[in-house]
Order: C-alpha cells, then sequence, then structure tokens
C-alpha cells in the first residue's frame, strides 16, 4: 500500500473549516483530525479533502 505525506508546510497552515481550530495528521488513517470538532478530514493521494460532508465523526472517549 502506498501512503502520501501531507506537506509539513500545509499543515502549518490548515485549520478545521468548521472550528478554525488545529489539526494533527494521523498518518495511519491518512485523516486531518480535528479534536475540537470531533471530525477526521480525509486525505487522498496526499490532497486534504477539507469538506464537513466528507468527514468522518470521531468519538473522543
Amino acid at each position: 500500500m502506498v501512503t502520501s505525506e501531507v506537506d509539513p508546510k500545509l499543515l502549518d497552515i490548515l485549520v478545521c473549516p468548521v472550528t478554525k481550530g488545529p489539526l494533527e495528521y494521523d498518518t495511519e488513517a491518512q485523516e486531518l483530525v480535528s479534536k475540537k470538532a470531533g471530525l477526521a478530514f480525509p486525505v487522498r493521494d496526499g490532497i486534504p479533502i477539507m469538506l464537513p460532508d466528507e468527514a468522518r465523526r470521531i468519538d473522543e472517549d
């Protein structure tokens, strides 16, 4: 399986489109995670898909 990394410079400027808060990159799941919003945005071919409709809900225990 080929994994693509997100450019670190891009990660520095990206924020959650819902909360405008910080995002964390989950390399294993290939997602940008907004803990504040409880959403995980997919990264496809190294391109973050920052649409709330495309995000996956995450459960924080």
